[in-house]
């Protein structure tokens, strides 16, 4: 009985140091995602808040496609051009022969012929005239030829004069891209530039301009094809990485595969963005938190979000105004979920 008092003596004197230790811990709230810091834990622990401003968003799809040689399209600019040289030949030559066979036809009335010479000439023209047609054809299949790949903007712009409109690509300024939408997915009639970048990341992407439908789809995609240009650069030099246009820096190469947001059809959507850094993942399901009051911390679900520039849009769930953990939210999960495990004294 004696020890039994003595050993009751113990626990009750050291009950006072245990909760001593214990007010300096997060409080996890009886109610699921809430806890509490002090003031002074949020300090030292770094935990940052910003807050939350109104924010528009386009919703968005994400397409696929590749940065295009245009090298078969100069080789058939070449030969386009090699059959006009032969049609101005054949051309030169058939008025010469009309000239020719209409002087043997007066020549003949005159008696001054014969019939013979006449009929030479004749065969002549006839020669010079099928070599004129063939020259024709020649020129209209190559046309026919490039419309079919590359459609009708970009065969203008290859077999007109001078083919300025190419002189980018051939010097490596731009970069021409062939994007295949998904099956379900169109292009909106008003749109006429949306974002690409060669690695997936949004937030680097760069705009590239819309040049025309494509008459080829991609095999493995089936939807619809569209040609873009882009000239868009990236300096990353410094501690941000922006957008230029300096020569050689062209991250989109020939032969790159490449990603595209592209805007959906219908009206922009309200709603607020946060950093990538607010985001934390729990059972597969996102969350962020925000601080309620000066010592007290919720998480808060986020169903629905969409990579931009900026970081995630999020249309529903967060309001402007709120005070969003940009830095630290894992800590919190962390102690609300410890502090949710019983003591072993319990």
């Amino acid at each position: 009985m004696k020890a039994l008092l003595i050993a009751c003596f113990f626990i009750l004197s050291a009950a006072p140091a245990i909760a001593d230790d214990d007010d300096n811990k997060p409080v996890a709230n009886s109610e699921q995602g809430a806890i509490a810091l002090a003031a002074k834990a949020q300090s030292s622990s770094g935990l940052q808040t910003i807050t939350l401003t109104s924010a528009s968003d386009h919703p968005e799809f994400t397409a696929y496609g590749k940065a295009v040689n245009i090298q078969p399209l100069m080789e058939l600019r070449n030969r386009y051009l090699v059959a006009l040289t032969e049609r101005g030949g054949a051309t030169a030559r058939f008025k010469q022969a009309e000239q020719n066979i209409r002087r043997q036809q007066d020549l003949y009335r005159e008696g001054a012929t014969s019939k013979h010479s006449l009929q030479v000439q004749q065969a002549q023209w006839q020669t010079d005239k099928a070599l004129l047609d063939a020259s024709g054809v020649q020129g209209k299949a190559i046309i026919d030829e490039a419309r079919l790949t590359w459609g009708k903007k970009l065969t203008d712009w290859a077999l007109s004069a001078d083919a300025d409109q190419l002189s980018g690509f051939l010097s490596g300024k731009k970069a021409l891209l062939h994007i295949t939408l998904p099956v379900n997915k169109q292009l909106a009639s008003e749109i006429q530039s949306i974002e690409v970048e060669a690695s997936g990341n949004r937030s680097a992407a760069i705009k590239a301009e819309l040049i025309s439908a494509a008459p080829q789809t991609d095999a493995s995609a089936q939807g619809e094809s569209y040609f873009f240009q882009t000239d868009g650069r990236r300096d990353c030099s410094g501690q941000s990485c922006g957008i230029h246009t300096i020569p050689g820096d062209n991250r989109i190469r020939t032969g790159m595969r490449v990603a595209a947001w592209i805007p959906e059809q219908g009206e922009n959507q309200s709603g607020v963005v946060i950093p990538k850094s607010a985001l934390i993942w729990h059972m597969d399901q996102a969350f962020v938190y925000i601080k309620t009051a000066e010592e007290q911390f919720s998480r808060r679900a986020i169903d629905h979000y969409s990579a931009t520039a900026g970081g995630y849009f999020v249309g529903s769930g967060l309001s402007a105004g709120e005070q969003l953990v940009v830095t630290g939210g894992q800590m919190l999960l962390s102690e609300e979920f410890r502090g949710q495990i019983p003591d072993e004294d319990d």
